[in-house]
């Protein structure tokens, strides 16, 4: 997929980074020359320019691509008026990051397709990490769903998935296993290549690397989490 990340910052540079990372065709823009200067080479292509000038900002491929994500979160009116020019020239699809509740509620007006919250996303996380008290990542898909992935606790090894009832005992619903397998690189060098596997055999029993990815209701994955 393509994407515009428009604001380099802390924020915006990791993410263009790791959209690219995983083979999106990614378009950096930030005011800052040494910030596109320094992320150049990881991305599609990456242009100095002032986002809030409309003629600089219809300069880019803003109907081309699959959406453009404001990513500016430190200047809230550069992050107001860049979201508005995108409006004005009917982007379609246009995320954009919120740093607080008046933020939100401005950007929101914009009937924009998605509100960006890193900084309350990271501290979800954390709380679900220190509740949950594993090797566990979490993405909300709205206030009640999520979608969750985590290493098999020890005393799920051997189990085969029919055997978790994770559907019919905690409404839960298995979307894929990970399973690593140790490779040696030609330096010699031992890492773990993970294979994530969307069909899983009734006969598959989950071994101590294996990862399971798991959707369903927060408050159900919870009870399931307590279970084991």
């Amino acid at each position: 997929m393509k994407y515009i990340v428009i604001g380099l910052g802390d924020y915006g540079y990791v993410l263009a980074e790791e959209l690219a990372a995983v083979g999106h065709e990614v378009i950096g823009v930030d005011k800052e020359s040494t910030r596109v200067e320094s992320i150049k080479e990881k991305l599609a292509a990456a242009f100095m320019m002032d986002a809030t000038d409309e003629m600089a900002l219809s300069a880019l491929p803003l109907h081309n691509v699959d959406a453009v994500i404001v990513a500016i979160g430190e200047n809230f009116g550069v992050s107001v008026r860049v979201t508005a020019l995108l409006k004005q020239m009917k982007v379609e699809h246009i995320f954009a990051r919120a740093n607080d509740e008046v933020h939100r509620s401005v950007l929101r007006a914009f009937n924009i397709e998605k509100l960006l919250s890193p900084e309350a996303d990271a501290a979800h996380n954390f709380v679900e990490r220190i509740e949950f008290g594993y090797d566990i990542e979490t993405f909300h898909i709205d206030k009640d769903h999520i979608v969750a992935k985590f290493s098999v606790p020890e005393k799920l090894v051997g189990y085969s998935v029919p055997q978790l009832n994770i559907t019919e005992e905690f409404g839960l619903k298995l979307l894929a296993t990970i399973r690593g397998k140790v490779q040696k690189s030609t330096l010699g060098i031992n890492f773990t290549e993970r294979n994530v596997l969307l069909e899983i055999p009734e006969d598959f029993a989950l071994q101590t690397d294996d990862q399971l990815v798991i959707f369903g209701k927060y408050t159900d994955f919870r009870r399931f989490w307590n279970a084991i």
